[in-house]
């Protein structure tokens, strides 16, 4: 079980929104390498990156920050990175900049063919990125993304992100059940109790959780919830 620690971006700082509001972003630092670079010491498996501005503009704006990020952390641990990735070029662009992994979101639900190309362009590097409100998401027509060859599904519940409510366990195995691909959790995770939980069905194809909130606020200590992860996963 990967504990993810997620760097979101906007306008160059780590910052976290609350339920996706850019409005309401807090800024937790403002070196996004060594926030990066952070994480690696403290034990991290992988980075989750989020081009918040980006998303919203549909192309790369973070990109140098983004950049700074892949620096610091010199190749140790993959990156994955989503927000504003709409076409061929965008995606060749950051695996050229030194990214591991490029989440593909609303674009794969309404362009399927764009996806379908990019995974046949990428093989093993594009990821899927689905947002539920209220915990719920048709499961129908998610067949062609394991056709396609995703490598894995980035399921977030958007009532839960960055409101330290609790991961949403019963809708996440949910999808992972229906589905032959890896599929990691994002949005809610808050304590140890949470890892605990995430453990417990990760035989389902639930590999791991991304979180932010908690452990730039404290109620959660990363490297405590790393290794405990490890620990239950062994």
């Amino acid at each position: 079980m990967l504990i993810i620690p997620a760097i979101d971006l906007k306008d160059g700082h780590c910052v976290r929104l609350k339920q996706g509001v850019m409005e309401g972003a807090t800024v937790f630092s403002e070196d996004p390498g060594a926030m990066a670079r952070h994480w690696v010491d403290c034990g991290s498996k992988r980075l989750h990156l989020v081009d918040l501005n980006g998303a919203f503009a549909g192309k790369p704006v973070n990109e140098g920050a983004i950049k700074s990020i892949v620096a610091a952390v010199k190749g140790e641990i993959p990156i994955q990175l989503g927000g504003g990735i709409r076409d061929l070029e965008t995606i060749e662009r950051y695996l050229d900049d030194g990214i591991d992994y490029v989440i593909i979101g609303t674009a794969a639900v309404k362009t399927p063919g764009f996806l379908h190309e990019a995974c046949y362009a990428f093989p093993g590097q594009i990821m899927v990125g689905l947002d539920a409100k209220e915990g719920k998401v048709a499961i129908d027509g998610w067949s062609k993304f394991e056709d396609y060859g995703v490598n894995s599904i980035v399921y977030t519940d958007i009532g839960r992100d960055g409101m330290l409510s609790g991961v949403n366990i019963e809708a996440t195995v949910a999808l992972a059940q229906a589905l032959t691909i890896p599929v990691i959790a994002s949005g809610g995770l808050t304590n140890l109790d949470d890892v605990k939980k995430l453990c417990a069905v990760a035989h389902e194809g639930i590999i791991g959780a991304i979180t932010g909130r908690a452990i730039y606020e404290g109620t959660i200590d990363f490297a405590t919830a790393q290794k405990l992860a490890d620990e239950l996963s062994a």
